[in-house]
């Protein structure tokens, strides 16, 4: 398999929407509950336009096919959103200050089919590296449970648990992370 990364467009949108989906009931589902997942799916998760129209979301494409197709995606924010797509209604769009304030590392999802291969540390990285190029000096970021252990490796640390209040009532523990770039 041989996979390309390049910037999200707006005509992404419908399949970032089933990468999501399907990431996130086949690789969350160890971590919460289906009244969790559902909930989370219908009021956080989901594709964030702002980082589209940023240049900074990033899809992985599997161009190994005749036709190549989009696998994953994550990236990055210079905004104060920490978490959560169009349809989450505590989004902060306020640009952040790179001097004083820390890099959001935002939205990541890998197909299933397509997990652990490499595919989300080669967007990490590429993520990294813009928000540095950007003049950050520090990353945060909302990770689910499920990716807690990948950031760790990563170099990420773990700096307080949340809980994200979802639409139905329940609510998602995710944990805050943070990174120092050199």
């Amino acid at each position: 398999m041989s996979v390309q990364i390049r910037k999200a467009v707006a005509a992404d949108v419908s399949r970032l929407r089933e990468i999501i989906e399907a990431s996130v009931r086949g690789l969350q589902a160890n971590d919460y509950s289906p009244a969790q997942i559902e909930g989370a799916l219908q009021s956080v998760y989901g594709v964030d336009s702002t980082l589209i129209t940023d240049g900074t979301y990033l899809v992985a494409e599997d161009i190994s096919q005749p036709d190549p197709v989009i696998v994953a995606c994550g990236g990055w924010s210079k905004r104060k959103t920490l978490y959560g797509g169009d349809q989450y209604p505590g989004r902060e769009d306020s640009l952040l200050d790179p001097a004083r304030d820390a890099a959001k590392i935002r939205a990541f999802f890998v197909h299933p089919k397509y997990a652990r291969r490499g595919i989300g540390s080669l967007i990490l990285e590429a993520c990294e590296d813009s928000a540095q190029a950007a003049g950050f000096t520090r990353l945060e970021m909302g990770a689910t449970l499920s990716g807690v252990t990948f950031y760790k490796a990563k170099g990420y640390v773990e700096v307080e648990d949340q809980a994200v209040p979802l639409g139905n009532g329940e609510t998602l523990p995710i944990v805050k992370m943070t990174k120092e770039l050199k």
